[in-house]
């Protein structure tokens, strides 16, 4: 007995040995940045979608944010439902993922009062296949697999209707919304981040880029991409509260500067479209 007490006390001093070179280690995170003349804004927790959000801020934090004097934590989400609770709770300060009227379709939904601290790109959709060449190929009874979540389902049909396919209401955001179908095309609605690996399945798939990039879909692949007018560009939304925050604020500068424009328009080639200012 006297044997297995002292392995049971090695074992737990090993535990306990462990915890604090966790907790040394939590300590020892990096240093908050300090601008050129030495004022530190201090961090900012920022949400995001790892492509392009995601290395948007990844590019801002590793070449302009530190002679900003701000910090900036990038905490990545693969969904479209957790980012704005994350802010709402306090987990994060802000995130970047969604257009004004995704975040307006969240906070009538959830009660919540969450705000944009302004426009930052555009990330441009498109319809993608393996089976047609254009949305004209389309044939009669075509399969087409569209976003379940109504700010992007809108988008799609949107777009759609502009090409003449269908007829909708002025702003549709479901089915329903469709007016007029004389194709008798087969919609399939399909949650937004599944729908990149829908394409060989369905005659078309409108894929927002934040999911299309990562799945391996380019422009090449795309059989009609949103235009450059789109109304739906991504903003930086935060509570109410922190909106007028430095953090916020600087971030947001770096966000819309020349070279983080130069860094989109280099890394994506026009699929994402920063802000003109």
């Amino acid at each position: 007995m006297r044997s297995i007490s002292r392995s049971a006390r090695r074992a737990g001093a090993a535990v306990a040995l462990a915890a604090l070179a966790v907790g040394l280690s939590a300590c020892a995170s990096e240093p908050e940045a300090a601008s050129s003349d030495g004022e530190s804004l201090g961090t900012i927790k920022v949400g995001a979608l790892q492509t392009p959000a995601g290395d948007i801020l990844t590019w801002v934090k590793e070449n302009l944010a530190e002679d900003a004097g701000l910090t900036i934590e990038f905490v990545p989400f693969t969904d479209y439902n957790t980012p704005n609770l994350s802010v709402s709770d306090g987990s994060t300060d802000a995130n970047l993922f969604q257009n004004a009227t995704f975040l307006k379709t969240y906070n009538d939904a959830a009660g919540d009062s969450l705000v944009s601290a302004g426009d930052v790109y555009l990330p441009s959709a498109a319809f993608y296949s393996e089976k047609v060449k254009s949305l004209d190929d389309l044939e009669d009874g075509a399969k087409i697999a569209i976003p379940n979540d109504p700010t992007n389902e809108g988008r799609a049909l949107k777009i759609l209707a502009a090409e003449g396919l269908i007829e909708t209401t002025d702003e549709p955001t479901t089915l329903g919304d469709i007016t007029e179908n004389s194709h008798d095309f087969d919609f399939v609605e399909i949650e937004n981040a599944t729908l990149a690996q829908s394409v060989p399945d369905v005659d078309t798939a409108f894929v927002t880029i934040s999911f299309a990039l990562p799945a391996g879909l380019t422009a090449d692949d795309a059989i009609l991409i949103e235009g450059g007018n789109s109304p739906y560009v991504n903003v930086l939304a935060t509570t109410d509260k922190l909106k007028d925050d430095p953090r916020v604020e600087k971030l947001y500068e770096l966000l819309t500067s020349d070279e983080t424009s130069d860094y989109i328009n280099d890394t994506w080639g026009g699929l994402v479209v920063p802000v003109a200012k």
